[in-house]
């Protein structure tokens, strides 16, 4: 039983990097726009 916690902890960690690191994505490209707005 606790493996099957241990295992369920780790992979519950790594979807949630891997979501942060998508929303992470999506907010440089939008910073990114809103910089090349600026520049014109």
């Amino acid at each position: 039983m606790k493996t099957v916690l241990i295992m369920l902890a780790t992979v519950l960690s790594l979807i949630a990097c891997n979501t942060m690191e998508g929303a992470g994505k999506d907010m440089e490209r939008a910073g990114e726009k809103m910089q090349d707005k600026a520049k014109k």
